[in-house]
């Protein structure tokens, strides 16, 4: 409501006001969105000041372009951009308010999120197709000139195509592939990682695009070595230490809902790292692979990816040193249910001043499904 009355004060002064962003394709989806943002063409920035002005405080964001924040809602220009430097953030930003909105839209990553909708008309502005590639489930950069310049884009992929269960079309994949990842800081990564594990229904569609893409083996070494990694097939018909690691993070994202949000990225990340000493340790024995005293190679190798994405605390909740604890101890409990006398009662206390229990139980199920 608070977008119509915005949009309808831009209208009567001759601009004209669209909902962009994840907020549309969410929309053409069917599911809800929490993230509204405005972009209002065809008035000066004084001018959209002034009038958003009747509608509550205003936050102003940024230097050469202008985002307000009213109410919770973004309103801004339409931006023009140039690349000046490395990173996602080495561009030059000027807010145009004359900028078409198809040019406007060329800005965007991919053809999903460059989708104007008018929140008085009901219309749709699509002028790069992304509601084409909506329906046929396909992530498509919107400009191949200038999508590269950006790296983070390529994480973005990962979490979309799995959120939104899309492929990569292969102009994209391959400009994915070209564009260097060394300029990216540790939060941007994390931040597109925690969107990977937390909100796709089966993040392993982003974990293998990963892959596909050349991401996991730049960024994450420790991960591509699970690829190569064999199993022993009477225990693992599923195949390699890559291929169970994906599964076992599908089947724990099924188990995330009686937790926090923060005891779920512990679990969904304890389910992503438990097997990382694996490489490290597999051997083969009279014709069996086995891979002994894995779960205790693997906490320095996850502590080292924890240190590379810079994940510590969360809300106070310790979620570093859970998922350390669940890379130590996560076979535990299928020992326990194998051993030939019952496990007593001192010991379930003692692993309790360890790990969280539930959260060691839900893992536990995700690895053996």
């Amino acid at each position: 409501e608070l977008a119509r009355a915005i949009a309808q004060a831009v209208r009567t002064r001759g601009g004209r006001a669209l909902v962009v962003g994840g907020y549309v394709r969410d929309a053409v989806l069917g599911r809800p969105s929490k993230d509204l943002d405005l972009e209002v063409f065809g008035l000066p920035v004084d001018d959209l000041k002034a009038l958003l002005g009747q509608f509550g405080t205003i936050n102003t964001v940024g230097e050469s372009f202008t985002v307000f924040k009213v109410q919770g809602l973004d309103v801004s220009l339409p931006r023009r951009e140039s690349k000046v430097g490395r990173g996602h953030k080495g561009f030059e930003v000027h807010g145009d308010p004359a900028l078409p909105f198809h040019e406007a839209a060329r800005r965007r990553d991919f053809t999903i999120n460059a989708i104007g909708w008018d929140p008085l008309t009901d219309e749709y502005l699509d002028p790069h197709g992304g509601r084409d590639d909506l329906q046929r489930r396909v992530l498509r950069m919107v400009d191949a000139r200038t999508f590269g310049e950006d790296s983070l884009r390529v994480l973005r992929a990962l979490q979309f195509a799995a959120r939104f269960d899309c492929r990569v079309d292969e102009d994209t994949a391959r400009v994915c592939r070209e564009t260097p990842l060394d300029d990216l800081p540790a939060e941007r990564i994390w931040g597109e990682v925690e969107k990977l594990l937390l909100r796709a229904p089966r993040p392993s569609i982003g974990l293998h695009l990963g892959r596909d893409l050349a991401v996991v083996s730049r960024l994450w070494p420790t991960l591509e070595a699970l690829a190569s990694c064999p199993q022993d097939a009477e225990w693992h018909p599923e195949g390699d230490v890559w291929t169970h690691t994906c599964m076992v993070v599908d089947e724990a994202a099924t188990r995330k809902a009686p937790f926090t949000y923060p005891e779920q990225v512990a679990l969904m990340l304890g389910a992503l790292l438990h097997d990382v000493g694996k490489p490290l340790v597999t051997i083969e024995v009279d014709g069996r692979i086995k891979s002994p005293g894995h779960e205790g190679e693997g906490v320095p190798l996850a502590e080292a990816l924890l240190d590379g994405w810079q994940v510590h605390t969360l809300d106070g909740y310790p979620v570093r040193q859970q998922v350390l604890a669940l890379v130590a101890w996560h076979m535990l409990p299928g020992a326990w249910w194998k051993a030939t006398e019952p496990v007593s009662d001192g010991a379930f206390r003692r692993l309790a001043r360890k790990v969280d229990m539930v959260l060691l139980a839900r893992l536990s199920e995700a690895d053996c499904n």
